[in-house]
């Protein structure tokens, strides 16, 4: 027979240790003297008058079935106590837990059931846990990407380019809900834009001069890539570090590029030199432009005047023509005779003798005489002297001749 069963003779708790007779006083529930185990259910009453006493809801009850019929009613109010405080502290921890700080730098997108909502801004903000999450976007720093690829130019040439971007986050919505990944889409988009822009040039732009329009090019396709895809991402620099042939055919380059600055050097040379020759040519040519200027203004002014004069002398040749003939004879002769430095004396009777002027071949220096004649002066002198007595055999000669022509 069970120990709980009506008319047993075991009619007490296995687990109370107590005596046959349950008219003691907590017998059952507090084990009696003899140690047995507490009341599971005794002590959650207990614990509840407690709280009942804390919140002043009860009275505590006493152990026992002496209680009034009331106590039944208490027992049943006060076992929905304490679900409630403990629902209270959960919504008190929930509704705390929705408080969170933006930091400066950051915004803060708000998705309510996944769905976009809000953007806020930095500062300490509030919003219901588990209905809505915020995901902070940092929109101030710099973030930066670079690649090296190999590429195909223009003119069917390999190039080796390593390109580095600089960009930044603008749209916090875009970047987080549009794109699955925004750095892999900018990589694809930087790659594709660097492809078209390297094919459509020549191999020798990328390697020297068309670096800087080849980064400018790239800029602004890439950007226009940028926001078609809508990934909230702006650049800020595209920078070329370095354009370069395949390491295989590397030297080659290397001497085509020493080549071309070669040729620049003296492309450089000729054209300084052009500019210090060209300046001085075109001086000398104005100087024999003015020269000739006025060789034609002196000739044409002379040729003026000498008209001019041969129409004065040919008016006074009309009114006194003997006068002016003889007039222009003796001027003519003495222009003449005035050039020569030889003197013809004319001998009555006798031949004409070549007579060279002492006086004038004094006046030139010695170096003019040995230049223009040949001779030292000794030997002038020497000449002068034979001229002299010649002429003084002459002149006795005559005269001897003169007398006895006389006398016959």
């Amino acid at each position: 027979m069970a120990w709980n069963e009506p008319g047993g003779g075991n009619q007490h708790d296995p687990w109370s240790g107590g005596g046959r007779n349950g008219d003691k006083k907590g017998g059952g529930g507090s084990g009696g003297g003899n140690g047995g185990p507490p009341d599971l259910d005794e002590a959650l009453k207990k614990f509840q008058d407690k709280l009942n006493g804390m919140l002043g809801n009860g009275r505590k009850r006493r152990g026992g079935a002496g209680g009034n019929g009331n106590g039944g009613n208490g027992g049943s109010t006060n076992a929905f106590a304490l679900p409630g405080i403990i629902g209270v502290i959960l919504v008190a921890i929930w509704a705390a837990s929705g408080f969170y700080l933006v930091d400066q730098s950051e915004r803060g997108v708000v998705l309510r059931f996944g769905k976009y909502n809000d953007i806020v801004g930095p500062g300490l903000h509030w919003n219901p846990p588990i209905i809505d999450d915020v995901r902070e976007v940092n929109v101030t720093k710099v973030r930066s990407l670079s690649q090296t690829k190999s590429m195909l130019t223009q003119d069917e040439n390999i190039v080796e380019v390593q390109m580095s971007v600089q960009y930044q986050v603008s749209n916090p919505r875009d970047f987080l809900l549009n794109v699955r990944a925004p750095e892999i889409s900018l990589e694809n988009a930087m790659d594709s834009a660097l492809r078209h822009e390297v094919g459509s040039a020549d191999m020798n732009d990328i390697l020297t001069s068309g670096r800087e329009l080849l980064a400018s090019n790239v800029k602004s396709r890439l950007q226009s890539y940028l926001d078609n895809y809508g990934v909230g991402l702006t650049l800020q620099t595209i920078n070329v570090e370095s354009t370069s042939a395949p390491a295989a055919v590397q030297d080659s380059f290397d001497d085509v590029i020493k080549a071309r600055e070669d040729r620049q050097r003296t492309i450089n040379q000729a054209l300084a030199y052009e500019n210090s020759i060209l300046p001085e040519a075109q001086g000398q040519a104005q100087r024999i432009i003015e020269e000739a200027e006025g060789y034609k203004e002196s000739v044409v002014a002379k040729s003026q005047g000498e008209a001019n004069r041969f129409t004065s002398l040919l008016t006074e040749y009309q009114k006194a023509p003997e006068i002016i003939r003889e007039r222009m004879y003796l001027e003519t002769m003495g222009e003449v005779l005035g050039k020569t430095n030889k003197v013809l004396v004319d001998v009555e009777n006798g031949n004409s003798l070549m007579y060279l002027p002492l006086d004038k071949l004094a006046n030139k220096s010695s170096a003019a005489a040995e230049d223009s004649s040949g001779m030292s002066r000794s030997e002038l002198d020497r000449v002068s002297r034979q001229a002299s007595d010649a002429l003084s055999r002459s002149q006795s000669t005559d005269s001897s001749n003169s007398i006895r022509r006389e006398g016959r």
